[in-house]
């Protein structure tokens, strides 16, 4: 992989939406023990996977993992504490906004 170029690869996942009262999540596992590196983008294929209130749901797809370049790698390390930092940054009010 070069300094300024990108690979793409493909990988087989299951994706797992909650829709309950005690937890409303959506989580995607890649089955082929790929790792995602900072940086990188997944995408998964196919239409949103929905699920009704009070359910979970499990389908199997394909993902498609986009491989951050080293410069990109390089960035996302160097800036990516300030930006957690920025995450950080919340207040919890009890006033009333209109």
């Amino acid at each position: 992989m070069g300094f300024f170029t990108k690979e793409t690869e493909m990988a087989p996942c299951t994706v797992e939406v909650s829709h309950r009262f005690e937890e409303l999540s959506a989580h995607v596992r890649l089955n082929n023990g790929a790792v995602i590196h900072p940086g990188d983008e997944v995408m998964v294929d196919g239409p949103p996977v929905m699920a009704p209130f009070g359910a979970v749901v499990r389908e199997d797809r394909t993902a498609t993992i986009i491989r951050a370049s080293k410069l990109e790698q390089l960035w996302t390390r160097l800036t990516g504490d300030l930006e957690y930092m920025e995450l950080c940054e919340f207040s919890f009010s009890e006033e009333v906004t209109l």
